[in-house]
């Protein structure tokens, strides 16, 4: 199937198979690797992407469901700089082997920046839909509280 899309602010046209999933047209398709796939049955976050601005997880869906959408991948997340998001991980000490980062990343801009001064307990619930098997979330509710009061 033919589809057109906007990823990453730039148009994409190609054939895709029906059963291509979303995660692996930008991965295998598009070279954008940073989209990491870990349990492939849209659990552990690792895969989350923007599409229309929503946080989605891109095992999930098929690549023809992006047809006339827009997309964006970590790899857009910093604007020449990096976000307050991964600078606020960076500077926390939020990530260890890093295969989460992206789909945290993803999952949590959002939410950074519908709420200015999120509470512990919130942060929490924000990330409870991304798993991480290294750094024990501490680190990570740190680093959103802290890119959260960033002035923008």
């Amino acid at each position: 199937m033919r589809i057109a899309a906007e990823v990453n602010g730039e148009h994409v046209e190609a054939d895709v198979e029906p059963r291509t999933l979303l995660s692996d047209f930008l991965r295998h398709d598009l070279g954008l690797t940073g989209t990491h796939v870990g349990c492939e049955h849209g659990v552990c976050g690792a895969c989350t992407v923007h599409v229309d601005a929503e946080p989605i997880r891109s095992c999930l869906m098929f690549a023809v469901q992006i047809d006339g959408r827009s997309v964006r991948t970590v790899e857009a997340l910093a604007d020449g700089a990096l976000h307050p998001l991964q600078r606020a991980f960076h500077e926390a000490h939020a990530l260890q082997c890093g295969f989460c980062t992206a789909g945290f990343l993803m999952s949590l801009e959002p939410f950074v920046r519908d709420h200015p001064d999120p509470t512990e307990a919130e942060v929490r619930e924000a990330l409870a839909g991304n798993l991480c098997r290294c750094t024990g979330y501490e680190a990570i509710v740190e680093a959103v509280i802290a890119a959260a009061r960033e002035p923008r």
